[in-house]
């Protein structure tokens, strides 16, 4: 389960459809399953089927976390035009069984946020809750 504050959940809803129609991405940052802090980072790939973050944004996200006592506990990006669960890409590309990763898809007039814990290229739904 990971938790998301409601100005969390819109932040990342917000970037998505800016973005739009590249895909999104970025980290959340937290701890305990609770999501406190939203980190967007730039889709250096550009592109609307796939993302890869900046190395330098990626390490900023790292230090400011380390340095208010989180962790970067969840990484998200958006699908443009196709359903909210991972592609096979997605599942090959997630190294890190202990964090969640959120995909937001915009298919439909009105987005959809899912959460994932991806461990041994299996995908498991992970409960949201938008506190």
């Amino acid at each position: 389960m990971i938790s998301l504050p409601k100005a969390v959940f819109d932040a990342i809803i917000l970037h998505a459809q800016k973005d739009a129609p590249i895909e999104a991405c970025g980290y959340l940052g937290g701890k305990d399953g609770v999501a406190s802090l939203h980190y967007p980072m730039t889709n250096v790939d550009n592109s609307a089927e796939h993302f890869s973050f900046d190395p330098k944004e990626q390490f900023a996200a790292f230090k400011e976390a380390s340095a208010q006592k989180l962790r970067l506990i969840a990484c998200y990006h958006s699908h443009p035009a196709t359903p909210a669960r991972p592609s096979g890409e997605d599942i090959k590309l997630a190294y890190d069984p202990n964090i969640s990763y959120i995909i937001v898809s915009l298919a439909l007039a009105t987005p959809v946020l899912k959460s994932f814990k991806i461990k041994n290229g299996e995908a498991i739904n992970e409960e949201v809750i938008i506190i």
